[in-house]
């Protein structure tokens, strides 16, 4: 089964950012989508985030 959620370290590894800025990252995703601060975020909702190809990300995870 493939991942569905992606965690701060995932973020980061996509972004190229640090694990730090990664959960800065999917704070800021949680805050527009009206989530509570602990709720996990979807790849899907990544995506619609940073404007980045789904394909794309799910294949960066998959390869690590």
């Amino acid at each position: 089964m493939s991942q569905v959620c992606i965690y701060p370290k995932d973020a980061a590894a996509v972004t190229g950012n640090g694990y730090q800025a990664g959960k800065r990252l999917l704070q800021r995703i949680r805050v527009q989508l009206g989530k509570p601060s602990r709720a996990l975020v979807s790849i899907q909702e990544f995506c619609a985030y940073t404007h980045l190809p789904e394909q794309e990300v799910r294949a960066a995870l998959n390869a690590r």
